[in-house]
């Protein structure tokens, strides 16, 4: 199983910031203009990332346990380019900042290896 089904840390740590096309289906934006908020002219965030203690509107998860995007295929685009530590290869700051934040353990290239068994 993918670490990320286990985890939802980043989901529930850092605003989700998008520009605004990206909630507009005429200009081919995916992401539900329902689930997010106006941060100014030119940005939406995410609702619920916006808050003190951030957690996105589209997270379904008990962090750390399981986790899952209820609009994966329709996520904005800075959801799509976090990576999970050791996924590519490299750490990745943003997930062990948001696994550290939730007290869970770094992933390590072991977790991907064990994955390809």
């Amino acid at each position: 199983m993918h670490p990320c089904l286990r985890c939802g840390a980043c989901c529930a740590t850092f605003r989700v910031s998008l520009h605004w096309s990206e909630a507009d289906p005429e200009l081919g934006g995916s992401v539900p203009e329902a689930l997010t908020e106006r941060l100014d002219a030119h940005r939406l965030a995410m609702r619920g990332t916006w808050e003190r203690q951030p957690r996105c509107i589209a997270l379904d998860a008990d962090i750390g346990t399981r986790s899952r995007c209820t609009i994966h295929p329709l996520r904005p685009s800075v959801c799509r380019e976090v990576d999970a530590s050791w996924e590519h290869g490299v750490a990745s700051a943003q997930c062990d900042k948001a696994r550290t934040a939730h007290g869970l353990p770094l992933l390590t290239p072991e977790d991907w290896s064990t994955l390809l068994r």
